[in-house]
């Protein structure tokens, strides 16, 4: 239904509506989408779906999101189909965040429009694709998939007549932009920005060694060696008796989350408290609320040295990590000599945004699957 299809009179009641939901559910500082500075192309409002939850629509409807669910997280298809792609990992962050959002009564919708925005820019093959890329870009501001959702979702989405992108709300673009760096609206990010950050944390620290131990590259005792899981496993152990190490697992990794969440809520809410923090204005001048207890920080930094050693650096995934940056760097050779080779789409774009930067979003839009097929189609024969 277009915004046009519905009597004015009605239109007025639902655009009525929707800022009176939140005005009731919504606490004073939560971002309310009746405050939101608009688009950066104007468009009417919707009748019956604030802006925020119009952004979620359109990054669920994307291409962009799409594809998420063949790159890689962490571990590439090649080990086993049980693991995270990036898609997963994106709806669990989203699930997480959600669940914070609602008890802080923050904008769940803004927080889950952010949620699905995050890695939305994340090339093949995860973090090594990211590393390949820099460095072919280096002498054009090099790759960051941060950077890169912001272009996607401003630039490289191509859905609406009217303008390019998805028109996000400027709430969303700053959002993003903080991830790249935290002072670049000169302020604090929004509570709903923090709440995405801190969920992004709990699940990849949480699901990271979850996919490490179903892929037999960490054993359960070594991680039980970590403080974190060490104490997760305490309580795990005060509730349940005699369980197998399947079961072990399982609990200690719902106890993590639940550990987590709790602690980033707790925290949240006494500093709301203490820094009577009652409007946006408030949170923008605030130190960052959403974060985890110092005692909590420090054990998830030594679970997190404990992957980046054992697992990050294990040989399979350096072998892997080495072999898709190989092909990453060759395809980006191939397309610079010989642009004619990239879809007509692409091609157009050179003149403006230069072939390197153009080549770079060609790859980086790629799933793993479509690299492959695509490397082994440019070095056939």
């Amino acid at each position: 239904m277009s915004d046009g299809a519905i009597e004015s009179a009605d239109y007025r009641q639902f655009c009525a509506q929707v800022a009176q939901r939140e005005t009731a559910l919504l606490a004073p500082y939560a971002m309310h989408g009746a405050a939101s500075a608009g688009r950066r192309h104007p468009e009417p409002p919707h009748p019956y779906r604030g802006p925020f939850q119009r952004d979620r629509d359109r990054v669920t409807h994307s291409a962009a999101y799409r594809r998420l669910s063949h790159k890689t997280q962490v571990f590439t298809g090649d080990l086993g189909d049980h693991h995270r792609t990036r898609l997963t990992h994106t709806l669990e962050v989203a699930s997480i965040a959600r669940t914070l959002g609602r008890a802080l009564r923050v904008n769940e919708d803004l927080v889950e429009a952010l949620a699905l925005t995050h890695d939305l820019g994340h090339p093949p093959y995860g973090h090594a694709g990211e590393d390949a890329l820099n460095e072919c870009l280096a002498a054009v501001g090099g790759f960051s998939h941060n950077r890169q959702a912001l272009r996607i979702v401003e630039e490289l989405e191509r859905r609406y007549p009217d303008f390019p992108g998805l028109n996000l709300s400027l709430e969303v673009l700053e959002s993003q932009a903080t991830r790249i760096d935290k002072a670049a609206a000169g302020l604090r990010p929004l509570l709903e920005a923090q709440v995405v950050e801190a969920a992004d944390s709990v699940a990849y620290d949480t699901h990271d060694a979850d996919d490490a131990l179903r892929l037999g590259l960490l054993e359960l005792p070594e991680l039980l060696e970590v403080p974190l899981w060490r104490e997760a496993g305490r309580r795990v152990a005060r509730r349940w008796a005699d369980l197998s190490d399947k079961e072990l697992e399982r609990a200690i990794l719902h106890e993590l989350i639940d550990w987590q969440v709790g602690d980033l809520l707790g925290g949240a809410v006494e500093r709301l408290k203490a820094g009577r923090i009652d409007s946006v204005a408030a949170v923008r001048r605030a130190e960052t609320i959403v974060r985890p207890g110092c005692e909590l920080a420090e054990q998830k930094i030594e679970l997190e040295r404990l992957l980046h050693a054992r697992v990050y650096r294990h040989p399979q995934v350096l072998a892997m990590r080495r072999q898709a940056q190989a092909s990453l760097q060759r395809m980006f050779e191939q397309f610079l000599a010989r642009p004619d080779l990239l879809p007509a789409s692409f091609q157009d774009r050179i003149g403006t945004t230069g072939l390197p930067r153009t080549v770079g979003d060609y790859l980086a839009g790629m799933t793993d699957r479509f690299a492959e097929q695509q490397y082994a189609r440019l070095t056939a024969g």
